[in-house]
């Protein structure tokens, strides 16, 4: 069975098609999907597809960086009452987002020291957003060496690959693996797949041949198979492998979620 690491299907995104496409996933032998927050307007969605899929959906709490604005602080305040009262497996998503707005950069630098502050005294792992930034992210992770996660789309070339598995951290890797050209490909060769988790970031970044489309958990099994292309190895290992890193990563107890 396959694990996305990564998806957004609570979103509006789906609101026409959610139960069929949790079907075709599942189809896909996608079997568990960790549901990224993103923050107070989305969180209920998230955790109302958690309560109909209990024994397939892992939500984490947290505050994605294009969600910082001057009320940040209060968003941290509704992750922090949220962790005290619901079931959660990480933090996330979190991170720094140089792309839509250099603007609010002090405050999201404020906000993911915060949630990996979080992330240390749960022990939670945590998933971090690094768009055009992973140069910022790894000058704050330094401060931060007791922290594990994932580096959700992996942004960096492979020199960064090998710092980002030198620190502890695995790769997310999604659709713009299969991309023409793709850094994250020569990424994926460098450090091999030990180092390695499957994500979408659905509805996002849809690997080739759906590039440009609605991304959904389903097309995991493509994204292992250009995994298995670019190492030599067979897609089952891609897929035992994978599954197993983020079973220990999040802590997944599969086995008591009506798993066999």
């Amino acid at each position: 069975m396959f694990i996305d690491t990564h998806s957004h299907i609570y979103e509006e995104e789906f609101r026409e098609d959610r139960t069929a496409t949790v079907q075709r996933a599942l189809e896909a032998n996608v079997k568990y999907i960790v549901l990224p927050d993103i923050d107070s307007e989305s969180r209920g969605r998230m955790l109302a597809l958690e309560a109909q899929y209990p024994d397939m959906m892992f939500p984490l709490a947290g505050l994605h960086p294009t969600s910082v604005h001057e009320n940040y602080r209060e968003e941290l305040a509704q992750v922090e009452k949220q962790l005290g009262t619901h079931t959660f497996y990480g933090i996330g998503e979190c991170g720094i987002d140089l792309y839509w707005d250099k603007s609010t950069y002090k405050e999201q630098i404020k906000a993911f020291e915060h949630q990996l502050g979080l992330a240390k005294d749960m022990n939670f792992p945590i998933i971090i957003h690094s768009r055009e930034s992973l140069p910022e992210i790894f000058q704050v992770l330094k401060k931060h060496p007791h922290v594990k996660g994932i580096l959700h789309c992996f942004p960096g070339n492979e020199e960064e690959a090998v710092l980002a598995c030198e620190m502890g951290f695995l790769l997310g890797i999604g659709g713009v693996v299969t991309f023409k050209n793709s850094a994250m490909a020569k990424a994926v060769q460098k450090v091999g797949i030990e180092h390695l988790v499957l994500e979408t970031d659905s509805p996002y970044l849809a690997p080739v041949p759906f590039r440009g489309k609605r991304n959904e958990s389903g097309y995991i099994p493509l994204i292992a198979a250009k995994i298995a292309e670019l190492t030599g190895e067979d897609i089952k290992k891609i897929e035992a492998v994978t599954t197993q890193n983020a079973m220990n990563l999040f802590n997944l107890q599969l086995e008591n979620r009506g798993d066999s």
